[in-house]
């Protein structure tokens, strides 16, 4: 079987199923590594500053968070947005064995070391596990394969030798392939009407920040790593788009179609904001702090609404840090460091 958004699982050519529930976060299994391991900036995310392998002073002793269930109402949306593609299990209880950093003080430099890197490359077995489920992309499916078992054996190693690993140098590797199965999946949107290609839907790490998009055809369009921080996409159709390290931050996602998009994730959705009729891809959940009803359509914004729009821009900017990027690392601004746009 394989795994994609639907669920399942693949069996390598080594013989190594990987499930999707290995990629998705089972904080149960994990000693609270995103809560202690990575820093947060005072924000609009984050309420307090925290430095690197210091807890949050919401974490209790169990592990669990104290304020879990009020998150957002107490100025941490960012822990809402998170996910680690499973790599804190992993870390936990493959990498360490199950002992934790309060047990055994000893590791806890090397876990928090570990658990970036493990993330990264859970995310791109994200990716190259979804590739596996797309028909289009065939004629690349036995490279997609090995490429997605030999990241699958890299998150066992042990914790020296993945401290030290060139998560950039193996993204690196894995990007033109990624980039290569969603010329495929797009092919059919991404011919012109002469079959020449349409390059107004070529928008990879263009600044969309605040951007009006309402409604807009984006069918098959590459928004790889495209900032649309804020940007107005209600009712817009983004069926087979690249979305891969797109930053949806705020972004207005109400009434819009992103059935059949290419490498979304659910820490975007989770970002964004969406309404009851907002069109998810199968196997991604509708995030709880979406509207439970469809908002009525909203009207065009007049070009006199310039000054919202640039007030809108000049925040994106702010939070994005000013990094472009065009593959899966860590996001820059007010998230945590490795704790968004990995995609790009």
């Amino acid at each position: 079987m394989t795994v994609g958004h639907t669920g399942g699982e693949h069996t390598g050519a080594g013989g190594v199923g990987l499930e999707l529930r290995d990629l998705r976060a089972d904080c149960g299994s994990c000693f609270a590594l995103c809560c202690v391991a990575l820093p947060f900036s005072r924000s609009a995310d984050f309420a307090v500053d925290k430095d690197a392998g210091r807890p949050c002073h919401n974490l209790q002793d169990d592990f669990r968070c104290g304020i879990h269930r009020h998150l957002r109402e107490e100025g941490f949306a960012g822990c809402t947005v998170f996910d680690c593609f499973g790599a804190g299990q992993k870390v936990s209880q493959v990498t360490f064995g199950g002992h934790d950093w309060r047990s055994e003080p000893g590791t806890a430099g090397r876990m928090f070391a570990v658990f970036p890197v493990v993330r990264q490359l859970h995310e791109l077995l994200w990716y190259l596990t979804e590739a596996l489920t797309l028909p289009a992309a065939a004629p690349v499916r036995e490279e997609v394969l090995r490429a997605r078992d030999e990241i699958d054996a890299l998150t066992r190693l042990g914790p020296e030798e993945l401290a030290g690993l060139d998560v950039a140098e193996r993204r690196g590797r894995v990007n033109p392939l990624l980039l290569r199965v969603s010329e495929l999946v797009r092919e059919p949107a991404r011919a012109g009407g002469q079959g020449g290609r349409d390059r107004k839907k070529d928008r990879r790490g263009a600044d969309l920040i605040g951007a009006r998009l309402r409604g807009a055809d984006l069918y098959g369009a590459d928004l790889r790593g495209a900032y649309l921080i804020g940007a107005d996409l209600r009712g817009a159709d983004l069926r087979l788009a690249d979305l891969i390290g797109a930053d949806l931050r705020g972004a207005d996602l109400s009434g819009a179609d992103l059935t059949g998009s290419v490498f979304l994730t659910q820490f975007q959705l989770n970002a964004a904001r969406g309404d009851a009729a907002t069109r998810i891809p199968p196997g991604l959940t509708r995030p709880a702090h979406w509207s439970a009803t469809a908002t009525a359509p909203a009207r065009r914004a007049p070009q006199g609404g310039k000054q919202a729009q640039d007030r809108t821009r000049a925040e994106g900017r702010a939070a994005r840090g000013g990094a472009r990027r065009d593959a899966p690392a860590g996001r820059r601004g007010g998230r945590p460091k490795g704790r968004g746009r990995d995609g790009k």
